[in-house]
Order: C-alpha cells, then structure tokens, then sequence
C-alpha cells in the first residue's frame, strides 16, 4: 500500500511540465496535461485546485487559460507538492499496543507507559527523515535532472505537442 495517493504522483509529474530545466514557467492547461501523461482529466482538475490553493500554480485567463507555477521552480519543494495534494500525513498510527500486554492484566505500569513509545520514535524519526528529503528537492531539482537524461529531440517533440494542443492541431509531434 502506498503512503501517498496516486494524486501526489500525478501533482508533482505535473508541476514538472509546467517548468523547464532552467526553472522558467510554462503555462498548460489541465486538459492537455491529462492528455499529455496519459491520466484523469477530473482527478488532475481537483489536483490543480489543491495546489492553486496552496498557491504553488495559479491560474491564467483567455481563451488558452491553465495554469503556471507561482512561485519559482527552485523554491517549490516535493514536500509542499506532497502536503498541497495529500496534506500532513503521518506515516504510522500507534495504536498503543504497549499498554495491552497481557502481563499487565489491563493495568500497565507507569514505567511501561513512560515517554514515547519506542517504535513510535523509530517511525516518528524516519516520517521526519523523510519530510526532510522530500523539502530538500525543489521542482527545478527534478526538472533538470530529466533534463540531463532526455534526448534534446524529445525536448522539440514535446514543445511540438505543445504547439499543436495550443492551435487546436491536437497532440501531432511529427514534423
């Protein structure tokens, strides 16, 4: 079972294309971005309003309206993605299991119950070791490393796309 919706994955993927690898903003609306990636025009429409209030995209007006990141792509973190969509989630509920031993005949000592409970700490330390990874990459980050690894060719077909959904041509990236 996964820790974050499929909406995390689809958000982020999203504010990705809406940045290049120099960290400029791209406007695209929802539409061709479900089109483009191949997932749920009405899911990434609740997404766009998640992150909107958030204010990491905002929308742009006219006839060809989507929406462009707020802020610069190098200070939109994965974690402010993550709790814009999902919001905070811990990534372990304690149930207190502690207090149930059976030795303790329903009555647990206070030494038994005295701080956090040791594999509460554990998960609290690795949620928290993951926040901190998740802040320390920006959508710039991500961006240039796709970036490095896609041909220079893709790069022309996808603003050929682009160029196509923009005048009404559809999705063509042939030439």
């Amino acid at each position: 079972m996964a820790l974050y919706s499929a909406g995390v994955e689809y958000g982020i993927h999203c504010m990705l294309w809406l940045a290049d690898d120099k960290g400029d903003s791209r406007e695209a609306s929802v539409r061709a971005l479900a089109e483009l990636q191949g997932v749920p025009q009405e899911l990434l429409a609740k997404i766009f309003t998640r992150l909107a209030k958030a204010d990491l995209v905002v929308a742009t007006t006219g006839v060809r309206g989507g929406f462009k990141l707020a802020r610069p792509a190098d200070e939109i973190t994965m974690l402010d993605i993550v709790r814009a969509i999902d919001g905070d989630k811990s990534i372990f509920d304690c149930r207190n299991v502690r207090e149930r031993c059976a030795v303790f005949d329903g009555s647990p000592p206070d030494w038994a119950m005295a701080g956090t409970c040791g594999v509460h700490a554990v998960m609290l330390t690795a949620q928290k070791r993951m926040e901190e990874a998740l802040a320390q990459q920006t959508v710039l980050d991500i961006a240039r490393r796709f970036g490095r690894k896609a041909p220079p060719e893709f790069g022309e077909q996808v603003m050929r796309w682009w160029d196509g959904q923009r005048d009404g041509k559809g999705g063509s990236t042939s030439s």
